[in-house]
């Protein structure tokens, strides 16, 4: 199938999509005249194994430990793509699959994937829809999904934001502030151990805003219990009525991230390295979704979802 590029755009927004991934190849400030996120380069890159730049991840954004999950004492194996471990959705997931528009209106893109059972080894024939729209200076990104079995369910954009002019320049003045006081606990393999922990007088405090580049500093500095030098990190989103989970900011440009989702992944992008265009560092990912390894977690908010019932998520991005 062909790579397809779609187009939707008002006075404060371009938005640039692709078939590919159901991905976001730009987010263009128009007042600013600056595009927000990292992109391949060429639309043909997608087409490929990448680093899920600006892709949907599916159809399990993040890691499930050992690639296996029970349902009903029923034991599913999953496809294995990162040591004895699978993260976002196996060898062949969404980020690089090629979906079908369904949809447009001028400020509407609609895409479709349909997941055949035991895809990667998930149970159930999946549909979904990836919704982008864009609403004064709001950007929506919106996820629906219905299975003909009980399955296992976790989408996220992956994004990479970069708010230089210059996108050579590394996140390093960037500035973040995340509305949580909890981030779970993981272990060498970044899988979660099932704790929380608290965010309080830690590296992973970012309940006011904090610098970007003096954070990744103490990584060079202290030995952490962390496999790569940066954040890979689950953030437990504090409950509030404006779904608020964070703000991004740099260079006078300001991005607020509301969702409905419990958790959101912060990835410094510090393992980023594209055929020398893209590099460690070059961008930051704020994953809104459910918590890595929820099904094998019973403490975790659950990623089950029931035969034949639609399900929804959003993440609703404000540009400033």
């Amino acid at each position: 199938m062909k790579v397809e590029s779609s187009i939707i755009q008002n006075k404060f927004l371009r938005v640039k999509t692709l078939n590919y991934g159901a991905s976001l190849f730009e987010v263009y400030h128009r007042k600013k005249k600056i595009n927000l996120i990292l992109n391949l380069g060429s639309k043909e890159n997608y087409r490929y194994k990448h680093a899920n730049v600006g892709s949907t991840c599916g159809r399990y954004a993040g890691r499930i430990s050992n690639s296996k999950f029970k349902i009903s004492n029923k034991k599913f194996n999953l496809n294995t793509n990162e040591g004895k471990n699978i993260l976002h959705g196996g060898k062949v997931g969404f980020s690089i699959l090629p979906w079908k528009k369904i949809g447009q209106t001028k400020d509407k893109i609609v895409y479709q994937l349909h997941s055949r059972d035991n895809d990667q080894g998930f149970p159930g024939d999946l549909v979904i829809n990836c919704i982008y729209q864009i609403k004064n200076n709001f950007l929506i990104i919106k996820y629906e999904y219905k299975s003909n079995k009980s399955t296992h369910v976790n989408l996220t954009n992956h994004s990479y934001w970069n708010l230089e002019k210059n996108k050579k320049k590394m996140i390093y003045n960037h500035e973040l502030r995340l509305n949580s006081y909890k981030y779970l606990q993981i272990n060498k393999n970044l899988i979660p151990t099932g704790r929380f922990k608290n965010v309080k007088n830690s590296i992973y405090d970012f309940l006011n805003f904090e610098n970007i580049g003096k954070k990744l500093n103490y990584f060079k500095y202290k030995k952490v219990n962390i496999k790569f030098k940066g954040f890979d990190t689950t953030f437990v989103v504090k409950k509030n009525t404006r779904n608020l989970v964070g703000t991004l900011k740099n260079n006078n440009i300001q991005v607020d991230f509301f969702s409905n989702l419990p958790g959101v992944q912060l990835y410094s992008a510090q393992n980023l390295n594209y055929k020398k265009k893209l590099f460690p560092y070059q961008g930051i990912c704020l994953e809104t979704q459910y918590f890595p390894d929820a099904p094998n977690k019973k403490n975790f908010p659950s990623t089950l979802i029931k035969p034949n019932k639609r399900y929804t998520c959003f993440t609703k991005i404000k540009i400033n």
